[in-house]
């Protein structure tokens, strides 16, 4: 059945619609109060215009400016033959990242690839039966994703598995969301954190020891407060940049400027060479963004941390130092911080995801994990002296030392 045209649909005012080339009709048309909403292939065009191109799964509504009171339903027979797309005629979505995240499957071809990594997907009912074999209840926001869409049983499983941990990461990853949708994607996320904290914190004693001398202990408390405020911004540096399992629905954002820029940045992956998951296609414009973004996360990072050290710094040396004029003490500035941390740091650590990246999808890698873990270590030991290096040449270029 094919159906060459459609008239008068809007009569008020005379602004009419006509169908050409329809390629496929409506599996279901609902006229009510002048709203139509269908999704088809056809090409529609007022009658005084150029054709409209209506791609494919896309949903296409024409609501009048007049409306009037039509209220009938009508069905059209469900026994249409599929659409035949022709190279030019565009395709489907394809991974253009618009897919609502929550543990979807992705669509196309990727559906398979998919499944073999993260498993089929399982229905609400299935997940509810296996949660309380375990004795374990899941969190609203799984639930609703559960119900709408299913989740993927590696998901399921990881997380199951993730909660009934000793404590603390088992309260953590039943109550906090943030670590819990990293440690779904990265089950080696707290390692790198772990990791990360304690190559910087053996580094900086070292060159604090080595700096100081025999004014060490007579000065701990300044290290003590750098050291502290050091391993706050390790566990920022690494989770900005780690992948996150999306799940439920997407945060709701306004129409406007503010608006379109949050969702914009909502829908970045975590670090630039971040792989793709079910439901999560990211573009090469996404990923060169994300790089950018990331820069100016790193450096407020940074201006942050910076003000609460040197504020630490200044009280301490202000309490045990009252004579002395805070001024003789050269401090390293916020901004010259926010600058490095931006620029050098934002660059390391996305080169550094990247590479951990290849070493964990490597056959190698899977069959023994501590190749990867190895690897993470050592290549960010090298990243933390090389970074500690570049630090001082560039308060040398700025002038602090």
């Amino acid at each position: 059945m094919q159906i060459e045209t459609m008239s008068s649909l809007c009569s008020p005012g005379g602004h009419s619609f006509t169908t050409t080339k329809l390629h496929n009709s409506p599996r279901q048309l609902t006229i009510r109060n002048a709203v139509v909403e269908f999704s088809i292939f056809a090409k529609f065009a007022p009658t005084n215009q150029h054709s409209i191109r209506i791609c494919r799964g896309k949903l296409f509504r024409i609501q009048c400016a007049e409306p009037g009171s039509v209220t009938e339903t009508i069905h059209l027979s469900d026994n249409f033959e599929e659409p035949k797309v022709d190279d030019n005629g565009g395709g489907g979505d394809g991974g253009n990242g618009q897919s609502p995240p929550g543990g979807g499957g992705g669509g196309g071809g990727e559906g398979d690839g998919d499944e073999e990594e993260f498993g089929p997907m399982m229905k609400y009912e299935e997940i509810l039966s296996e949660a309380e074999s375990r004795g374990a209840t899941l969190p609203a926001d799984m639930l609703e994703a559960a119900k709408s869409t299913g989740l993927r049983r590696l998901i399921v499983t990881r997380y199951l598995d993730l909660q009934g941990s000793a404590w603390p990461l088992g309260f953590l990853m039943r109550h906090c969301s943030m670590l819990r949708n990293r440690m779904l994607a990265d089950p080696s996320f707290l390692f790198k954190v772990g990791t990360e904290v304690v190559i910087d914190s053996c580094c900086a004693t070292y060159a604090e020891v080595k700096k100081r001398g025999k004014d060490f202990w007579a000065e701990f408390e300044l290290y003590g407060a750098d050291l502290l405020v050091g391993i706050v911004l390790d566990v920022v540096l690494v989770g900005l940049l780690a992948p996150r399992f999306h799940i439920g629905k997407q945060s709701v954002y306004g129409a406007g400027t503010l608006g379109r820029l949050k969702r914009a940045c909502a829908a970045l992956p975590g670090s630039v060479f971040e792989a793709e998951r079910p439901g999560t296609r990211f573009s090469l414009q996404q990923r060169i963004a994300t790089y950018f973004y990331k820069g100016v996360l790193y450096g407020a990072a940074g201006f942050g941390c910076g003000l609460i050290g040197q504020g630490i710094a200044n009280m301490i040396m202000t309490a045990k130092r009252r004579i002395k004029k805070s001024d003789e003490d050269i401090p390293v500035p916020p901004l010259m911080k926010t600058v490095f941390l931006g620029v050098s740091s934002n660059t390391r650590y996305q080169i550094i995801n990247g590479l951990e990246r290849l070493v964990e999808s490597s056959s190698v890698a899977k069959q023994v994990p501590s190749v990867a873990m190895a690897f993470t270590v050592g290549v960010r030991f090298a990243n933390n002296i090389y970074g500690g290096m570049q630090f001082v040449d560039w308060a040398k270029w700025s002038g602090v030392q």
